[in-house]
């Protein structure tokens, strides 16, 4: 009988832990993809958001979703700007960079609903009275194709009085979305759930369903200081 050496046993148990996929060496392909590389987004339409000619450049950094109150904000920014200073609204530029729990106001009701984000971040919905199920804060509730010009501001029912996402980006506000924060959260969310998909799995399904018009960045706070430093924007957190 040849004899068993100590290196040929050692040999066959690593290769049956690799097959396993336990083995300490063994890629993880299944793991996100916590940092983008600069030819993974859309970096010069962010470039376009730096270089934004406006006279008004105001950038608006939020990470708690607050009842989505720095949405009044917002409007009251552009109102300001625009009715009490007298600045064309062509020449205001308000960018709003969100993170954190924030994050998630930049992805669609598929999203809330599928993971259950209401219940999660303790979001209800003002008419059910139940966890929201959908992005309450993204939809207006009015005709946006109506002249805006016909309406007075102090109009409840005008845009100029809308704190909706959607009623703010047809004034010009740009909404950021963070990818770092999203692969983050797609972990919680996975233990939270019990989810069996792939963080990368997960992540790219929500960025299949990012709510119209919202620009993904690789790191919102490295995109904040960019606007800074490079765009000149104003800085206000909320």
């Amino acid at each position: 009988m040849n004899k068993v050496t100590r290196r040929f046993l050692m040999s066959r148990g690593a290769a049956g832990l690799a097959a396993l996929g336990v083995c300490g060496g063994a890629p993880h392909a299944a793991e996100a993809q916590l940092v983008w590389t600069t030819s993974e987004w859309k970096l010069a339409k962010f470039q376009k958001v730096v270089n934004d000619p406006a006279r008004i450049k105001q950038l608006y950094d939020v990470v708690q979703i607050g009842e989505g109150k720095f949405l009044n904000n917002v409007k009251n920014s552009f109102n300001g700007l625009r009715f009490g200073f007298g600045i064309p609204e062509r020449q205001i530029k308000i960018t709003v960079a969100l993170h954190g729990p924030a994050n998630m106001l930049n992805y669609d009701d598929y999203v809330w609903e599928k993971y259950q984000i209401g219940e999660w971040l303790k979001v209800t919905d003002s008419v059910t009275g139940k966890p929201a199920v959908k992005n309450v804060f993204y939809a207006s509730k009015i005709s946006l194709k109506q002249a805006p010009a016909a309406k007075n501001p102090d109009d409840q029912d005008s845009i100029y009085q809308d704190t909706s996402m959607q009623a703010l980006q047809s004034r010009g506000a740009q909404f950021l979305s963070c990818h770092t924060a999203l692969e983050e959260q797609v972990r919680a969310l996975i233990s939270r759930n019990k989810l069996a998909q792939s963080p990368e799995d997960i992540t790219k399904d929500m960025l299949a369903y990012t709510v119209p018009g919202v620009l993904v960045v690789a790191s919102m706070v490295a995109a904040i200081a960019l606007l800074q430093a490079e765009g000149h924007y104003t800085y206000i957190t909320i």
